[in-house]
């Protein structure tokens, strides 16, 4: 009887490439691509002049441009994508509902900064203070918001911190729901691109009302600050951001084809330098680089053998879909190569990490992924275990 072999599994690179997809990445502010494909060399991101910056791929996570991303910076009002990321989980969770009557309090009215304009004792429904929020960066709105979910915004403060933790974002504290400054209110370029891509991920439904460009409510109709939504058809989010402290801060996200790249921008001059640097850096990641789809999640890869068990094929592939990022035109210079681990015993539970993926290019690893059982395997029978162990044995 034949036994697997228990060294590198070698997939080949046209495997690879058809469980990949390539879509279609055309620069916002270019000419169509030219028509033979070649690779183009890599040049330095563009100079950005702002106290930190950062550009990665939505889907891979792949960074393709930073600076001082990991120091902290007052976030100003890109805290509101933090907190409409509660209140995103909380209507995911059940706990409230877009139509829920919000009764406005004093505290809420009288917050000062920009504005959504509610009244004091109003019942406003959650809906709308979301998107005064999120359109009209109304801190009226977030505070309402806050004291709705958690009774005061001092606790939805430690909400906030929580999901934060969650979501590893661990250069960063919040402690009001608005974004106005206090000493021990921070975050970091990199940690506010994880809430941002955990929310085009997780609620798309609501991530779209990032990209309305005016709300009207109480009769007063205010348009979003995000100029790149006036600027680029690509460009779909996220949130601007000012205090004198923060300076002018800038999330934005585009999308061309299946590739999505989110730019963050930290204290920059003017609002027009934080459009225009979170522009160049969106131009720069699209130009360049190219983001495929390797595997989907819980996509079978290959049947590993199982020793002791109640069967002896065990199919193993990622937990998580696998995205890469890389430069323009060098699809075909990826591969891959499969390990497993050194004996697979039963019993094993759906999701046991059995082994990795290497993904591979030019030769050289980029990325390495673990490997999953995709069932459960429970103990084989004495018949099953007694051959198994002369087989080993052998």
């Amino acid at each position: 009887m034949n036994l697997l072999p228990r060294i590198l599994l070698l997939f080949l690179c046209t495997g690879l490439l058809q469980a990949g997809e390539t879509p279609t990445m055309d620069s916002p502010t270019t000419s169509a691509p030219a028509p033979v494909a070649r690779e183009v060399p890599i040049p330095d991101p563009p100079e950005i002049d702002a106290k930190s910056y950062l550009l990665i791929d939505a889907n891979s996570g792949e960074v393709l441009a930073e600076h001082d991303a990991d120091e902290r910076r007052e976030p100003a009002s890109l805290t509101k994508i933090m907190t409409a990321y509660v209140v995103f989980r909380e209507l995911a969770d059940g706990h409230i509902k877009l139509d829920d009557p919000v009764l406005i309090s004093e505290k809420a009215w009288r917050t000062g900064g920009s504005k959504m304009f509610i009244e004091v004792g109003d019942r406003v429904p959650l809906e709308d203070l979301l998107k005064g929020m999120i359109i009209q960066s109304g801190n009226d709105a977030s505070v309402a918001l806050a004291e709705h979910i958690a009774g005061s915004e001092g606790t939805f403060a430690e909400l906030m911190n929580t999901y934060a933790q969650r979501l590893g974002m661990s250069n960063s504290h919040f402690a009001d729901s608005d974004g106005l400054p206090q000493p021990e209110h921070y975050t970091t370029a990199r940690d506010m691109s994880l809430v941002t891509a955990a929310t085009i991920k997780e609620f798309p439904e609501y991530y779209a009302w990032y990209s309305q460009k005016e709300f009207a409510y109480n009769g007063i109709e205010q348009h979003n600050r995000n100029l790149l939504l006036y600027k680029d058809d690509s460009v779909d989010g996220v949130k601007t951001g000012y205090t004198k402290a923060a300076g002018y801060c800038l999330i934005a996200s585009a999308k061309h084809g299946d590739m999505r790249l989110i730019s963050v921008v930290l204290g920059a001059k003017s609002p027009k330098a934080r459009a225009a640097a979170s522009l160049a850096l969106l131009n720069y990641g699209f130009r360049f680089y190219e983001t495929h789809k390797l595997y989907s999640a819980d996509q079978q890869v290959e049947t590993l053998r199982v020793w002791m068990g109640e069967i002896e094929d065990l199919p193993v592939g990622p937990a998580k879909a696998v995205y890469v990022t890389i430069p323009r035109n060098k699809y075909d210079k990826l591969s891959a190569t499969l390990e497993k681990s050194s004996d697979i015993s039963a019993p094993i539970a759906k999701g046991d990490v059995v082994g990795h993926i290497s993904i591979l290019l030019d030769g050289e690893e980029i990325r390495q992924v673990p490997l999953v059982a995709l069932r459960n395997v429970a103990e084989g029978g004495l018949l099953q275990k007694a051959k198994d162990s002369v087989l080993q044995w052998f």
